[in-house]
């Protein structure tokens, strides 16, 4: 399938894993998830500051987070038509947050950055946490295509989806 990424990096920002490793983490998910459909993402590496702005802008949440989703179409939909590329939308990550966050979980700063970069393409498919039920089954499913990723370490559980205690992402 060819998917089509649009990766940015705001200057003075660096992702801590490569425009290759990111394509590749999403092209698997896609691929897990049995969708069929090319997808377009555009994925986004920005500061503190940037993804705190446009937290607050999107989610009238002032502060910052590790990754923010915002989902414009889905494969599944029936007004795509057939062979069309579905836009699914915008993942938005802030490494120096993913950083610290790595830090108190465990992770590396590579491992961490791949975890949010899967959350949020769960999020564009459909995915939430908004429920014990629902953070449950992203969470297991957040494992589960991890382990088929190439990652520094093995990647112990996901520990309740990192978004539970403050509803981000």
């Amino acid at each position: 399938m060819d998917n089509e990424y649009d990766l940015s990096c705001e200057e003075g920002v660096r992702a801590p894993i490569g425009d290759e490793d990111i394509c590749a983490a999403c092209d698997l998910v896609l691929a897990q998830e049995g969708v069929e459909r090319p997808c377009m993402v555009s994925i986004s590496v920005v500061s503190e500051e940037r993804i705190r702005a446009l937290n607050d802008a999107w989610r009238d949440v002032d502060r910052a987070t590790d990754v923010i989703s915002l989902e414009c179409e889905r494969p599944d939909d029936p007004d795509l038509a057939p062979g069309e590329p579905c836009e699914l939308g915008d993942i938005v990550l802030a490494p120096a947050y993913i950083a610290r966050q790595a830090a108190s979980f465990g992770t590396t700063e590579a491992d961490e950055f791949r975890l949010l970069l899967t959350h949020g393409l769960l999020h564009l498919l459909g995915y939430d946490h908004l429920d014990e039920d629902e953070a449950e089954a992203m969470e297991a499913r957040e494992e589960a295509l991890l382990a088929l990723m190439p990652c520094d370490r093995p990647i112990d559980h996901v520990t309740l989806t990192r978004h539970r205690e403050d509803g981000d992402a």
